[in-house]
């Protein structure tokens, strides 16, 4: 018969053979150990080896996964839909949306691109690329380029979350009808912000957000102000006459105010396509910058491609949560809670954003100029708290000579990769 010392020196665990078991069935080290505790026990006392919990729940519903693929997207929009096509339970639905092996998906319409948009698209991604040194093409620094874009900043959501105790009252918000919510339109204008070797700001790269407002005369008197009184309007209509005067004289001028003197005075303006936009040979526009040293060009971005502008890209998603932790009450509150959130918004996530720009241009090489991508996560947070963000993006060669035989192929041309032909898009909806 062995004793007690002789069992317990056979059932001693390899060095380190915890660790890989806890590794392989995603328990903690722990708990391998205390199963292997109970086991040497058992073998001591001459028990039968038995390790199983003495305590079992319900054994989990069997579920083919595949199922749910075959399920028309239209049945897949809520959890008591989906659990009604596949016939089981909303609670197992929820559970396998806990688990991850269903996972929950937001999906937005995105613009339609035609075959002459996609070709653009990806001329316009290959003129941003660097080609000096061949064997790793990068994107140039984009430190001489502005990006600017409209949006409608409103007063109020339509629908808003709250969260409230139990005895709350729920809130009780009214309107005749939501065209009548007032808004305001901003012109942003951003630039990429400018950092020393040691990583201090010189620059933020925020040049202004510019509302499109008339002071005008109270024609009536009202509970809030006399008559006669100057008040802030919106202006609704954004024309090109419009366009042009916010451009000339309140653009440049902020643009030649703030621009860094380490910088080259030659700067390209970038904006969308809208109507309301005018030409890069305007006589007006040329004159005016061309003035101070200054000689500053505007292009234009490719046709249904919001996302190959900074502003729509992520920066003006962010303006708009801080913004909305204000309740404005005037149209000068709102332009204030906006310029607010403008300046309060850091240069170092302006400078992630224009990070994540390069990494969509790659991605849209990848889809041959379309947008069916996923929009890109890569770690900036972390590569930013550990110094080592990027300041720019290789690209692979071999990316780049299969969008080159692409766009031969279509051409007719492999050399050209000339400027791309404007086309009016739908970009300018929002600005009538």
């Amino acid at each position: 018969m062995s004793s007690r010392r002789d069992y317990l020196g056979y059932l001693k665990a390899q060095k380190g053979i915890f660790v890989i078991l806890a590794e392989e069935y995603e328990v903690s080290r722990r708990t391998i150990s205390g199963i292997w505790d109970t086991v040497k026990k058992q073998v001591v006392q001459g028990d039968a080896v038995n390790v199983c919990r003495k305590y079992h729940g319900r054994k989990r519903i069997e579920f083919d996964l595949s199922q749910v693929s075959q399920i028309p997207l239209h049945k897949r929009t809520t959890i008591r839909s989906l659990a009604a096509a596949t016939s089981i339970s909303k609670s197992s639905v929820h559970r396998l949306v806990q688990s991850g092996n269903i996972r929950r998906h937001t999906n937005a319409i995105k613009p339609f691109l035609s075959d002459a948009n996609k070709l653009q698209r990806l001329k316009f991604c290959l003129s941003q690329i660097e080609k000096s040194v061949p064997q790793k093409p990068t994107f140039q620094t984009f430190q001489n380029v502005i990006h600017i874009d409209e949006k409608w900043f409103f007063m109020t959501k339509i629908s808003q979350r709250l969260y409230m105790r139990l005895e709350d009252a729920d809130p009780h918000r009214v309107c005749k009808s939501k065209r009548f919510i007032t808004k305001v339109m901003s012109l942003g204008t951003v630039g990429r912000p400018l950092f020393s070797e040691s990583g201090e700001v010189i620059w933020d790269g925020k040049i202004g957000m510019f509302p499109f407002v008339e002071q005008v005369t109270a024609k009536r008197r009202s509970k809030n102000r006399n008559a006669g009184v100057m008040e802030t309007k919106p202006i609704l209509s954004i024309t090109k006459k419009v366009f042009k005067d916010m451009l000339i004289n309140t653009v440049l001028p902020a643009i030649k105010e703030k621009w860094p003197s380490q910088l080259s005075k030659e700067i390209i303006i970038q904006q969308d396509n809208a109507r309301p936009h005018i030409s890069h040979d305007d006589a007006e526009y040329v004159s005016a910058s061309m003035a101070d040293g200054f000689t500053i060009t505007l292009t234009n971005q490719p046709p249904n491609s919001p996302d190959l502008n900074i502003l729509d890209l992520g920066f003006f998603r962010a303006i708009q949560s801080l913004k909305d932790q204000n309740a404005p009450k005037t149209v000068d509150e709102l332009l204030h809670a906006v310029d607010d959130a403008f300046k309060q918004l850091s240069p170092l996530t302006l400078n992630k954003v224009w990070l994540s720009y390069r990494y969509v241009m790659i991605e849209v090489l990848k889809v041959q100029g379309g947008n069916n991508y996923k929009l890109p996560h890569n770690a900036k947070d972390r590569m930013q708290s550990e110094g080592i963000l990027p300041k720019t993006i290789e690209v692979d060669v071999q990316l780049l000579e299969a969008t080159e035989q692409i766009l031969g192929q279509q051409t007719g041309d492999t050399e050209s990769q000339g400027n791309f032909i404007i086309e009016e898009d739908d970009d300018d909806h929002h600005l009538q």
